[in-house]
């Protein structure tokens, strides 16, 4: 099992290098060159005096799996990063991203029992775990990851399995010291900024504040550059539907913890999908609906579709998380006007003291990336994982290329208004690498050891840079320094977030998840788009299939691993 004292570890691994170095050289096998070195049965060698192993630099190509963003295919090797990796590792990864349903690709490979070498299954990792289909990396890790387990030693003990076995690597441990986001990359209502302008920039707090702007505007405005309006739209594609399902919970006054809200008194979980807030939200959605105020497409547009559209800028408003719609974002930004762009808001229910939209410092730990049953020398990828999370490659991950990328100065790094907006092009990310490696493999959140942040986004000087006479327009207007300002604090919530428990595959929570998904997805929509007179018996429907669940059964468990982790029980 692997030891939760990574110092412990560390001095046994020290030990271990040091008999290599001692062994006889029967055991030891000669290149081509004059240097002598020591090789394992694995084909690992050992440097005299260095602490690390000196890899199999062989050329080798790995197949790698990403069903957690679309993207381009590409082999790692064909980016800067990727090639730098090569030439230090001989590792290259050729990837394919996700086409199609998430649940039927998984499903055709554990049917098949084909697997790629390497899998990001995102939401999938429960049918993967349940298909064995992933090799425990206990050993490897041990082996091979030394500064692997270096960064991940403070969370070891949350994605060790009740087996006692590690099958994944999540993204993003927090070293050194933990930075807040400026901007936004989580949860919020959005609204196209010019609608705020129009309006005289108005304070903004409820939702029925929110939707009369945008239903005003609309009313104004009918179509936008010759296409028509759409007053409000969301995502309910495929997995992402908690887009849409999540919105009670927010409006609420209650951070992402997933299906379930925690009381932060006596830390007790209570679903809210028929809850009086999942009431009052989808009455409003209906009324939107009749109104002819809600996008006719909203719960059959697929993912790109859906970009498409708020790339278009005639979508007024929506809700999502920040991460989800970049490409969008980006889109608007090059389109090069502003008021077209969106702006987030902390809109909460009418009653609510305050938002909880920023999430407080957490880890995530029942995502990541592992190695599958297909994988021949596994230990190649652990040592490329290895290379890859070392701090001077996490930089090139993250910042790029000094020079390029970024500049230094008395140590700190800043991008001028030139590189930010370089780094922004999808084509100058994806040549670079950081397209690829930013996330979906061991990654770094926090700072590096010389205090810089490990986002670009969250340094200080890169936050200030990067906002445009136009953005500091809406900033100065309503007296804030980031957007992230616009937000109230997230509150300390040492379990969060709740939905990152290890639920086992075929146990009851999981059962219940999934029985509960397909309710609130087929019933919400049924809701949504009724005629008002039919609205409370599609409600009421809706109730009776929920209920019918086991719902007390699954609280409790996510009250007893909430209650856990309060105790730092994980």
């Amino acid at each position: 099992m692997l030891k939760r004292n990574y110092f412990l570890l560390l001095l046994v691994l020290s030990l271990l290098l040091v008999f290599a170095a001692c062994s006889s050289d029967d055991e030891s096998s000669s290149d081509a060159t004059d240097e002598p070195d020591t090789t394992d049965t694995d084909g690992d060698t050992t440097d005299d005096g260095d602490d690390e192993p000196v890899m199999d630099t062989t050329p080798v190509t790995f197949s790698y799996f990403n069903a957690g963003s679309p993207g381009r295919d590409i082999d790692t090797n064909e980016t800067r990063i990727g090639k730098h990796l090569e030439d230090i590792t001989g590792v290259n990864f050729r990837i394919e991203h996700l086409v199609g349903d998430l649940n039927t690709k998984i499903g055709v490979m554990v049917a098949s029992g084909d697997y790629p070498d390497v899998i990001v299954p995102d939401s999938a990792v429960d049918i993967l775990m349940d298909a064995e289909a992933f090799i425990p990396l206990n050993d490897l890790l041990e082996a091979h990851g030394p500064d692997l387990l270096e960064a991940y030693a403070d969370y070891l003990h949350m994605f060790t399995h009740a087996d006692g076995n590690i099958y994944y690597i999540p993204f993003g441990p927090t070293v050194n010291e933990y930075i807040p986001d400026p901007d936004i990359n989580q949860g919020a209502f959005w609204i196209q900024r010019g609608i705020l302008k129009e309006a005289g920039f108005p304070e903004v707090h409820s939702l029925d504040e929110y939707l009369q702007l945008i239903k005003d505007y609309a009313d104004a405005n009918p179509q936008i550059d010759g296409m028509n309006t759409i007053p409000f739209t969301g995502l309910t594609y495929d997995w992402r539907f908690f887009a849409f399902s999540n919105i009670p919970n927010h409006l609420a006054g209650y951070p992402n913890d997933g299906g379930v809200q925690i009381d932060m008194d006596t830390h007790e979980a209570t679903v809210y999908a028929d809850s009086q807030y999942a009431y009052d939200w989808l009455k409003t959605v209906n009324d939107l609906n009749a109104d002819g105020y809600l996008d006719r497409e909203l719960f059959v547009a697929n993912y790109d579709e859906y970009l498409a559209k708020l790339s278009s800028g005639r979508v007024l408003g929506f809700f999502d998380y920040g991460w989800q719609f970049g490409e969008a974002r980006n889109a608007l930004r090059d389109a090069g006007n502003p008021d077209r762009e969106y702006i987030a808001l902390p809109v909460v229910f009418e009653g609510v003291e305050k938002d909880q939209y920023l999430d407080p410092p957490a880890f995530t730990s029942n995502r990541g990336v592992g190695i599958t049953t297909a994988a021949e020398n596994p230990e190649r990828i652990i040592q490329f994982w290895n290379e890859l999370i070392k701090e001077e490659n996490q930089k090139l991950v993250m910042w790029g290329f000094e020079g390029e990328h970024y500049e230094v100065d008395n140590g700190r790094f800043y991008r001028t208004d030139e590189q930010i907006e370089e780094t922004r092009k999808e084509e100058v990310r994806e040549d670079v690498g950081m397209a690829y490696f930013e996330w979906y493999w061991p990654r770094l959140n926090g700072t590096f050891s010389d205090g810089n942040a490990v986002e670009p986004g969250r340094q200080h000087e890169v936050a200030q840079a990067s906002y445009r006479d136009s953005d500091r327009e809406y900033l100065d207007a309503y007296g804030k320094n980031t957007w992230a300002d616009f937000f109230a604090d997230p509150d300390d919530r040492p379990w969060f977030p709740a939905w990152s428990a290890n639920i086992e595959q075929g146990s009851d929570p999981q059962i219940f998840e999934e029985r509960s998904d397909e309710i609130i997805r087929r019933h919400y929509a049924r809701i949504a788009l009724a005629d008002p007179a039919d609205f409370e018996s599609e409600w009421n429907d809706f109730v009776d299939a929920y209920r019918a669940l086991d719902v007390d059964g699954y609280e409790q468990f996510f009250t007893d691993v909430v209650q856990a982790r309060v105790r730092g029980e994980w």
